[in-house]
């Protein structure tokens, strides 16, 4: 079993953050209505990113870090715009300081 961080878009355009050991099967499970109350409501859902980790501890570190990122912060990250990510992060240091 190989863990991975995923972000699915909804129906709405909204995004969510989950942990799995398979995408396939977690997309259809969303798109059943039995994923999560939150895309239950928001279907249908499709993975639009995915990292894979070496351990479930890794991966939820991750997915706990992404649900704190904000949604510009998510996007960029999809649209791998690493420019745009690296701006966004910068000015997120500079603003706690």
């Amino acid at each position: 079993m190989v863990p991975f961080v995923y972000i699915a878009r909804c129906a709405d355009g909204s995004l969510y953050i989950g942990h799995t050991d398979d995408l396939s099967a977690r997309e259809q499970t969303h798109n059943e209505g039995h994923g999560a109350r939150y895309t239950a409501t928001r279907r249908p859902v499709r993975i639009i990113y995915s990292e894979q980790f070496p351990s479930i501890k890794s991966a939820m570190a991750r997915e706990r870090q992404l649900k704190g990122w904000t949604t510009t912060k998510k996007e960029a990250l999809v649209g791998k715009d690493t420019a745009r990510l690296k701006g966004i992060s910068s000015r997120s240091r500079r603003q706690r300081k």
